[in-house]
């Protein structure tokens, strides 16, 4: 009689994480393993010889290839910790040009006010998985994410930047980007070509001009894997307008928001969008003449990528106190308009009890993470299906009342590298 070992059903159904186990760990510790040696588990019947088979021995590459290929992304790197074989499987470059389709992003929750601790949600498990990410240090770090890197910078000098791969912890630090060091404001943005792997970097530094408070110097640093080195691409000096911490790479093109200094009677507007091709080696334009105000007052605006379409979350202002957060919208920009896809239903607005003015928001793919800065909840809006969930809860509670959290997305691949 023969029995085969079934691995994969355990694999594709168990949680990453046990009793909070570190992720790093678990991944480590089955790194290499040999084949657990199957024991025979059939009754012994009159005479008839017992062996076992196991099932990985005898399937050839292409079917365990195939197989792999169903799993999802948590699975897939608990299974290249089950032995060697599959580890070259799922790593080898046939089976990773036959599965680049995008994945379902992960969102990492800084749990922590200073160090980078946290954990990572998966919406396809439901789970939340304890990892340690590289090279950051603090969670109050620039961070910006595409096609399985994910870039960080300091935020201190703005000078430090590192890109990485979260799941394979590869790690690397960029030369130190051009322009002034200690900028008043700096945003932070990453575009991977998901055909050549090449990436581009974007610093956007923000800076006041001494003794005038309208004027603010405005500058934009480009850093471009293939030539491993930093281009400054334009330099203007925005009056009654600065610099902020957002901005998103779409099609090529920069998008920065900036907001109104109120000293030239433009308070009423708080936001606009400036955009810059990030082909062109020079402009001559203005980015004050291409700008594009917001659909309405804004307490603050979060600018994402979701395949190549620009759409923006933001926390929609009361009428008579801007300061105040009366609602959540979500718009994409169409040319030059903005159409506005949702506004989040009030039930989930009041599920996050205290909501700054200020919140926590990014996406990519289908999926749009929002979360508060004061509570550990967090939401989830599927473009295509119109639809809000919440997460399942974060497996942190909060110590102190001063105690913030904040996060980012990514998207889980085992293949990018820095």
């Amino acid at each position: 009689m023969v029995e085969c070992g079934l691995f994969f059903c355990s694999i594709a159904v168990s949680p990453l994480m046990e009793s909070e186990a570190s992720w790093e760990s678990l991944y480590a510790s089955h790194l290499g393993r040999k084949v657990i040696e199957n024991r025979p588990v059939s009754e012994a019947n009159e005479g008839v010889e017992e062996f076992t088979v196991s099932l990985d021995s005898i399937l050839p590459y292409d079917i365990l290839e195939r197989i792999f290929s169903f799993l999802p992304m948590a699975s897939t790197i608990r299974a290249t910790s089950v032995c060697k074989r599959w580890y070259h499987i799922i790593h080898s470059k046939r089976f990773i040009r036959a599965n680049k389709l995008p994945q379902m992003p992960w969102y990492f929750m800084f749990t922590c006010n200073e160090a980078a601790a946290g954990y990572a949600y998966d919406p396809v498990l439901r789970k939340w998985y304890n990892i340690d990410l590289p090279c950051i240090e603090k969670s109050n770090w620039f961070v910006s994410s595409s096609h399985g890197l994910v870039c960080f910078m300091d935020n201190d000098s703005r000078s430090r930047i590192f890109v990485c791969n979260p799941i394979t912890k590869d790690c690397k630090m960029l030369l130190e980007p051009p322009g002034a060091k200690f900028p008043d404001y700096s945003s932070l943005a990453m575009s991977v070509d998901r055909n050549s792997h090449h990436y581009t970097i974007v610093v956007v530094k923000s800076k006041q001009v001494p003794g005038d408070f309208s004027l603010w110097d405005f500058s934009i640093h480009i850093y471009r894997s293939e030539g491993k080195s930093w281009v400054s691409s334009i330099k203007e000096v925005l009056s009654g307008w600065r610099g902020g911490d957002e901005c998103v790479i779409c099609n090529g093109v920069l998008y920065c928001l900036i907001h109104s200094t109120g000293v030239l009677g433009n308070a009423d507007l708080r936001h606009s969008l400036i955009m810059y091709d990030l082909s062109a080696r020079s402009s001559h334009a203005s980015l004050m003449c291409m700008s594009i105000p917001v659909p309405c007052s804004l307490t603050c605006g979060r600018l994402i990528n979701l395949k190549e379409r620009l759409v923006m979350v933001g926390g929609i202002a009361k009428y008579d106190r801007p300061d105040i957060i009366k609602g959540i919208g979500i718009w994409e920009l169409n040319k030059r308009e903005w159409r506005e896809v949702a506004r989040m239903p009030h039930r989930f607005f009041q599920g996050f009890g205290e909501l700054d003015d200020v919140f926590a928001s990014s996406g990519t793919e289908d999926l749009i993470y929002i979360q508060s800065y004061g509570a550990t909840a967090l939401l989830v809006f599927d473009m295509s299906q119109k639809q809000w969930k919440w997460s399942v809860k974060c497996p942190v509670t909060k110590r102190f009342p001063l105690q913030l959290f904040t996060g980012f997305c990514f998207e889980p691949r085992l293949e990018a590298v820095s």
